[in-house]
């Protein structure tokens, strides 16, 4: 388990109990040290059950998670970019709080509708009936 609490802004501190942290092999080059030593970081946060985030931020970061939340809504992130336990660790936690801060934004403002001005409309009919001058140009002659 993680011991130190991950603050993420003024309003959002995510307990250290709440994230649980796994070592494994990473992949990739290294040599002997990726065949010897876990270094890759797999971090799980149960965002569904956290008492820490408030309910519209839990289900941006499930909409955000996308395919690395589980049936049980346990967010799983690995890292396993630096050669090192302590660096990769520190880039999952950095993940998750990346994650967090997007969904914790405010939602955009709604759009005001506008109405088109009146040059903008003189404009389109005229240009509509120039259009209908041109076809009516391409016709036939009338039965004169």
């Amino acid at each position: 388990m993680a011991s130190d609490a991950l603050y993420i802004n003024e309003g959002i501190t995510i307990a250290g109990w709440e994230l649980t942290e796994q070592f494994v092999l990473a992949g990739g080059p290294g040599g002997q040290n990726v065949n010897k030593v876990s270094t890759a970081v797999q971090l799980f946060f149960n965002i569904q059950n956290s008492p820490s985030l408030p309910d519209r931020v839990k289900t941006n970061a499930i909409k955000l998670a996308g395919k690395r939340m589980s049936n049980e809504g346990a967010l799983m992130i690995e890292a396993s970019r630096f050669r090192s336990q302590d660096r990769n660790r520190e880039d999952a936690r950095e993940r998750l709080k990346d994650l967090i801060l997007e969904a914790a934004k405010p939602p955009p403002p709604p759009r005001k509708k506008t109405k088109p001005t009146k040059g903008s409309i003189e404009r389109r009919l005229k240009e509509k009936s120039g259009r209908a001058e041109v076809k009516k140009m391409r016709s036939r002659p009338g039965g004169e």
